[in-house]
């Protein structure tokens, strides 16, 4: 089980967003296990769908915090036994179609989808797909860094020397002082690069909700604030869960100094601590990439490749698909 699937995750996600005109659970989260919904609505104001999807994700009306590695067959179960699984019982509920956003390619929850296409004659697409990145962190520090290219050491470990020299260096967890602080950070230094925030009003709410939560499932949240004479020059928004960091989110002060990433500095030192932590064994980046490079790619050891699969159910909408695939 991820980050994603925690209850604390899940029950945070349908809090600020479950009451969204047109959804309606269908599988609540049980044990960890991801929920689904469907999501009842007029697509251009015109055709009607009922579209089946996991909680933590929406497929076409609402941008909410991305929710990764779904599905709702626990790692390690017998292939045997979770073909279809718990995927079959979902012909009983209405939909004319689902979108299974961000489950891991050729994993149990692909295959059990194409076989449940397969089966009950679905039409099924891949309407997306990306790459998760990852560190793995129980092997020898040094040799990781020495693995990496040239300019990716100097970029992520190098200049530490530089910017040290510039001040007093001190990196403390936000989250036992001021979490508030830390995101009102985060989104002025993304107003700063990006120019909007990192996160709106809804979506502060889910991740403090869901922050809140967290202990209960024994996951620890590492607001990470990277400070030069006690001024907050970079944050990175990490949480602990089950032998891996997932770093979720970051943000740092433009143009700190010529030669210097602020914050590829940063992760590079929080990307340390995992390897010097014996309870860790990943550091997680997850999908997506900079803004001025796939930075992700060069200091991961491995990847997941993730897909969203859309089933087509409906009659009609297998032939609208078919007609404008697009759609």
């Amino acid at each position: 089980m991820t980050l994603f699937q925690t209850r604390a995750w899940q029950d945070a996600w349908w809090s600020v967003w479950g009451n969204t005109a047109g959804f309606s659970l269908v599988r609540p989260g049980q044990g960890g296990v991801s929920g689904l919904y469907t999501d009842r609505y007029r697509f251009r104001g015109i055709f009607p769908i009922r579209c089946l999807q996991f909680v933590g994700t929406n497929y076409r009306r609402l941008s909410t915090p991305r929710t990764e590695y779904n599905g709702l067959i626990e790692p390690g179960q017998d292939p045997a036994e979770s073909a279809v699984g718990p995927y079959g019982s979902l012909m009983e509920a209405p939909w004319s179609e689902a979108v299974f956003r961000d489950i891991v390619q050729d994993g149990s929850d692909h295959r059990a989808l194409k076989q449940l296409a397969e089966e009950r004659g679905l039409d099924s697409r891949e309407v997306a797909s990306d790459v998760a990145y990852q560190v793995r962190t129980s092997g020898d520090f040094k040799a990781y860094v020495a693995g990496l290219g040239s300019s990716t050491r100097l970029r992520f470990y190098n200049r530490r020397k530089v910017l040290e020299s510039l001040g007093d260096l001190s990196i403390r967890n936000a989250w036992t002082s001021d979490p508030a602080d830390f995101f009102e950070r985060l989104n002025d230094f993304h107003v700063e690069r990006w120019g909007t925030p990192c996160f709106g009003r809804e979506s502060l709410q889910f991740h403090r909700r869901f922050l809140d939560g967290l202990a209960d499932e024994g996951g620890v949240p590492e607001l990470s604030v990277l400070e030069v004479d006690g001024k907050a020059v970079s944050v990175l928004y990490n949480v602990r869960f089950k032998g891996c960091t997932y770093n979720l989110q970051s943000g740092f002060v433009e143009g700190f100094h010529r030669k210097l990433a602020l914050g590829s500095l940063h992760l590079g030192y929080a990307i340390e601590d995992a390897f010097m932590d014996p309870d860790l064994a990943c550091f997680d980046l997850l999908a997506g990439q900079g803004k001025n490079s796939n930075y992700k790619q060069h200091i991961a050891t491995d990847s997941v490749t993730l897909v969203s699969l859309m089933l087509v159910r409906s009659a009609f909408y297998k032939w609208l698909y078919r007609v404008k695939p697009q759609q």
